[in-house]
């Protein structure tokens, strides 16, 4: 028997944990380029996913096969929002900007999607959330600007940036979509249609990735980094996604993009050899405490 308040404690744990997972996405990208093409990445990864789920996925899809229309064009759309441009798009943008600024561009996504979902599902955020999700937009804003919120303004973005803010965006819809939209699948389940989804449409581009790129890259350090893209930020961190979403919300759920930063730091310093610095301590610190004031508010 399921324990309500044993899954809602799991959902506060794993508030933490995903980021982190998520995060070794940033690596990938930034290590890649030379290695692996972007939309091959991405296929490969997503196509390992799908052989990853199709077990646990098979005994509900032959009972529900056929899919609806609506299914099926439904599995299109959320598959591209997360699996073409949350997938080759981010790894396109890792060939021209770095690993932290990946990171801290996509923690803008939580103040996105919290107004989106106060605006489209009718969700409540309490005062004490929204305080939470200041301070964590503040610590991203100090990071960024290191540690000089006020040139702010004269920040020049990358071409890399640019495919990230685009992202950003997609990651939005998605998370929107994952909550607005019913579906009669478990969170499995419906993961392995989605990502039937985002392989469709990843395949025509990987097709013309292959056609024009002149020096095309296919070793085995990118096998093995599409491995990893497969099990750690796509398995395992858009399971536990789907599961926080289902237990606190869309808007709670994602600011779990607020700890970006701070593991995209980590994994800078770490395999990189890119040392964090005083701003990315204070920004850090700011992070960590939005996040605590909004996953010990009330349930709703």
């Amino acid at each position: 028997m399921v324990n309500p308040a044993w899954n809602y404690r799991l959902a506060l744990i794993l508030l933490w944990v995903t980021p982190a997972l998520w995060s070794t996405n940033y690596f990938v990208a930034r290590a890649a380029p030379g290695l692996i093409e972007a939309h091959l990445l991405a296929f490969l990864r997503w196509s390992m996913v799908f052989i990853l789920l199709f077990p646990f996925a098979y005994k509900e899809l032959r009972r529900a096969w056929p899919l609806t229309a609506f299914e099926k064009k439904d599995a299109v759309i959320t598959g591209a929002m997360g699996m073409w441009i949350c997938g080759a798009i981010v790894y396109l943008a890792g060939q021209t900007t770095t690993a932290i600024n990946i990171g801290l561009l996509y923690a803008l996504s939580p103040v996105l999607i919290a107004i989106a979902s106060v605006r489209y599902l009718g969700e409540r955020f309490s005062p004490r959330q929204s305080i939470g999700v200041a301070l964590a937009l503040l610590g991203m804003v100090w990071i960024v600007t290191k540690g000089r919120p006020m040139v702010i303004a004269e920040l020049e973005l990358q071409p890399g940036d640019l495919w990230i803010l685009l992202a950003v965006v997609s990651w939005t819809g998605y998370s929107i979509r994952m909550k607005a939209v019913t579906s009669r699948f478990s969170p499995v389940t419906r993961l392995a249609v989605i990502t039937v989804g985002g392989l469709l449409v990843l395949l025509p581009f990987t097709i013309l990735e292959w056609l024009w790129v002149a020096d095309y890259a296919l070793t085995t350090g990118g096998l093995g980094l599409a491995v990893l893209a497969a099990l750690l930020p796509g398995v395992f961190s858009y399971l536990a996604y789907a599961f926080m979403q289902k237990e606190l919300g869309a808007a709670r759920s994602g600011t779990v993009l607020y700890l970006g930063p701070f593991y995209a730091g980590l994994i800078s310093w770490l395999l990189l050899n890119e040392p964090p610095s005083d701003f990315h301590f204070v920004g850090g610190a700011l992070i960590l405490l939005g996040i605590f004031w909004v996953s010990r508010a009330p349930r709703p």
